[in-house]
């Protein structure tokens, strides 16, 4: 049985029109899916889905090399010609993603994320899936 899941582009909203310079915001599942979006069309939030997911794998890998981590990616930061990127875990197999200009509020944008984490990361997980299906 398919999971439908609850609209929650809405949850993004705030974020984005709080802090000026935002592009585009997103949520995504471990495995690179899409789970929510604002700022952006479908086709740029599953791309940047796709890359997202293999970011926090990388860094996963990453961790290893400390040997007190757990091995799980809290946040990656990545400064780009032209602005920067924002990846934030966000709740059991669920990540938060941001891509903002260069002008924008490091800060802010990053206290914004965590504040909205907080507030909602119950809402912001993905459960793992087999074959398609939530198990």
């Amino acid at each position: 049985m398919i999971q439908h899941r609850p609209n929650m582009d809405w949850m993004l909203k705030d974020l984005a029109e709080s802090v000026p310079q935002t592009r585009h915001v997103i949520v995504l599942s471990s495995d690179g899916l899409r789970m929510a979006q604002h700022g952006t069309d479908t086709d740029t939030a599953d791309r940047l889905a796709a890359a997202c997911a293999g970011l926090q794998s990388l860094a996963g890998a990453v961790s290893s090399e400390f040997p007190r981590s757990d091995g799980r990616m809290r946040m990656v930061v990545i400064e780009l010609d032209g602005g920067f990127f924002y990846l934030m875990a966000a709740g059991a197999g669920a990540y938060l993603a941001v891509l903002a200009d260069e002008d924008v509020d490091a800060g802010l944008i990053g206290a914004r994320m965590r504040d909205l984490v907080a507030r909602i990361g119950e809402h912001l997980s993905s459960p793992p899936r087999h074959n398609g299906q939530v198990v």
